[in-house]
C-alpha cells in the first residue's frame, strides 16, 4: 500500500480544461482519484506569490487577480 499526493491550483470543476475539455475523461479520472481519498483544501496566498510580491516581480495580471480574491 502506498500514498499519492496531488496538488492543483484549480478547483475540480475546472479540471476538464486541463484535459482537452474532455468531461468524460475528467469525470473518470476524478472518480478513481477521489475514491477513498482525503481532500485537504488550503486557501490563501501562495508562498511563491508572496515572495515575488515582496521582490516586486509579480506580473500585473496576477497582482490584480490576487487583490480581487482578498
Amino acid at each position: 500500500q502506498g500514498s499519492v499526493v496531488v496538488t492543483s491550483n484549480l478547483p475540480f470543476s475546472q479540471w476538464s480544461n486541463a484535459f482537452a475539455d474532455d468531461t468524460t475523461l475528467t469525470a473518470a479520472l476524478l472518480d478513481r482519484l477521489l475514491h477513498h481519498s482525503h481532500i485537504i483544501q488550503i486557501s490563501g496566498e501562495s508562498y511563491r506569490l508572496k515572495g515575488k510580491r515582496a521582490l516586486g516581480t509579480v506580473p500585473t495580471v496576477l497582482q490584480n487577480e490576487s487583490e480581487r480574491q482578498g
